[in-house]
């Protein structure tokens, strides 16, 4: 990062001698798609060809010409300059500029690749969000992986982020719920001639009832606490005692994920507050809605909904996404000035009716707000056949299946190693095998590799500061440094668009960058000074390495 900074200034100065009316122009440096055009690639002159009046090739050669005349060309971060095609200039980096982001590394260590943002914000990040109906299923652990990551790196860009889990436990789910529960508490099992219809057949909910009737007490994650009353006919009790039991289950899988939530919000609490009802008289006075055929209606075409939809309906009751609007507002009221909720494709409509909502209710909500992350799917393959049935739940693998079959790392790791809104088959046999086809094992193994070398050697990591790094000249030294340097703009990008899979992606290309450099070369050498390059080379990939996994949530064993 520092050379780039540094060779952004060096052209800003070669565009001011060269075109001093162009000086303010925008300069962007990317990593060319080849690795032999050279380390950074810069479109400036065809950029500003047309504003100048010149022809692009001709700018660019002048350009080049202009950097290597700066005083101190030889000695800086460029090796070289080569312009390219209709006008593309090419730089590498010189060996020292390369090599400077080994110290750089050690010295920030677990700090490494995080940024002070210029304009911090107050973010929430909201995901999983589960009706407490029954255990965590595949898609939720998903969304915890791609929620608690993304929060993750949003942190480590400097933002203050809160984690938050929203609860439905209102509506026609919650009733059907307390019905299966008092059924069992009846004695009753699927499949008997009084069984609910729509009712939850997993084995959860007998112990639900086994637990109620035992006038047991169930702690939440927020603290609420409830005390059975034991009566089967007492509904009441029965729901308030069953969505609380499941809200302690639903807490007790995530922390199994080692994801944890810093708020918790109850769907019930607005209605209870009047918030509903405030929204939607809210949204009268606005003139957006309209009444046919017995129901209330908003106008949300107007805000690029295919179709206006109904707010209340003709039995008075609200349709889905008036509590979600009610709920956003809670949080632009709370301050979150940018909210990203990690959800599933199925919601897909939410988004749109939402944003209309918000914008109807005329609070100075911006148009885009808030963000989304949609992901797909989740399926789950073992012994080379869909698994789909749980015996807890009754019907769908759940996140407590996941991470006794694989553990935490691979549950973890697997499901944000792809984009958000792809399909993924999730492979047990896969996250299982140690082999390098195992994204995971692969990345760790790289880690506990230069533990090993580490213990081998004996010798402190402070005493590698400062070490002389000219010795590391090699092609397979030279292609690590140069993963090492990108990892700052990695997570800054990561972080911008919502996308850890992006920082899975590049670990196993470090890992695989490392093992084929350990499988190549000797690390501890009889040259000293050799030696200590390339120990201060394997430690800063450990670092990053470390660094890179604990922003997934997963961890960087020493031994495997």
């Amino acid at each position: 990062m520092d050379a780039r900074i540094e060779i952004t200034a060096l052209l800003r100065e070669a565009l001011a001698r060269t075109a001093p009316e162009a000086a303010d122009a925008e300069i962007v440096l990317e990593r060319p798609r080849e690795a032999a055009h050279g380390d950074f690639a810069c479109n400036l002159a065809l950029q500003l060809a047309r504003r100048l009046k010149k022809n692009p090739r001709q700018l660019a050669e002048a350009l080049a010409a202009a950097l290597r005349a700066l005083p101190g060309f030889g000695s800086g971060p460029i090796d070289a300059i080569e312009v390219a095609g209709p006008g593309f200039i090419n730089l590498r980096l010189a060996a020292r500029a390369r090599q400077a982001v080994i110290e750089a590394v050690l010295r920030a260590g677990a700090a490494y690749g995080h940024a002070s943002a210029a304009q911090p914000e107050r973010i929430q990040v909201e995901f999983v969000s589960a009706n407490p109906t029954g255990p965590l299923h595949v898609g939720h652990a998903r969304q915890a992986a791609l929620g608690d990551a993304i929060a993750n790196l949003l942190e480590a860009q400097g933002h203050a982020v809160t984690r938050e889990f929203y609860y439905n436990d209102a509506g026609v789910q919650i009733r059907n719920l307390t019905r299966s529960v008092q059924a069992r508490a009846r004695g009753l099992k699927p499949g008997d001639a009084d069984w609910p219809r729509d009712a939850y057949n997993g084995e959860y909910v007998q112990d639900i009832a086994n637990e109620f009737l035992a006038r047991n007490t169930v702690r939440a994650a927020d603290g609420a606490a409830v005390s059975a009353s034991g009566n089967a006919d007492d509904l009441e009790s029965i729901e308030r005692f069953a969505v609380t039991y499941l809200r302690r289950e639903q807490d007790a899988d995530l922390q199994r994920l080692g994801v944890k939530f810093d708020a918790y919000y109850l769907e019930s609490s607005l209605y209870a507050d009047g918030k509903v009802e405030a929204a939607v008289q809210r949204l009268i006075a606005s003139g957006k809605t309209f009444e046919a055929e017995g129901a209330l209606w908003l106008r949300t075409t107007e805000y690029g909904d295919d179709k206006d939809r109904v707010v209340r309906k003709s039995d008075g009751s609200y349709t889905y996404f008036v509590p979600d609007v009610a709920y956003h507002v809670t949080k632009w009221q709370r301050g979150f000035r940018r909210v990203v909720n990690v959800q599933g494709t199925d919601h897909h409509s939410t988004v749109t009716r939402v944003r209309a909502g918000l914008q109807a209710l005329d609070l100075g909500v911006p148009p885009g707000y808030p963000d989304y992350v949609l992901h797909s799917m989740v399926r789950v393959m073992r012994g080379g056949e869909e698994v789909k049935i749980s015996k807890r739940a009754g019907s769908y693998v759940t996140v407590r299946d996941l991470v006794d079959w694989v553990g935490r790392d691979a549950t973890r790791f697997f499901l944000v190693s792809r984009r958000a809104d792809t399909e993924f088959v999730f492979d047990i046999d896969l996250a299982l095998a140690q082999s390098e086809e195992n994204p995971v094992y692969y990345v760790q193994y790289a880690h506990a590799r230069v533990c090993s070398v580490f213990a081998q050697w004996g010798g402190a990591l402070q005493a590698l500061h400062g070490v002389a790094l000219a010795p590391l000249a090699g092609a397979r030294e030279l292609a690590l440094m140069q993963r090492l340097a990108e990892f700052p703009a990695l997570l800054q990008s990561a972080a911008q668009e919502f996308a850890p899979h992006a920082v899975a992606f590049f670990l196993r290309e470090l890992a695989a960058a490392f093992h084929s450099y350990y499988n190549a070369e000797r690390i501890l050498v009889d040259d000293e000074q050799v030696r200590g390059a390339r120990l201060a080379l394997c430690a800063a990939v450990r670092q990053v390495l470390a660094n890179g996994l604990a922003l997934l949530g997963v961890s960087a064993p020493e031994k495997m």
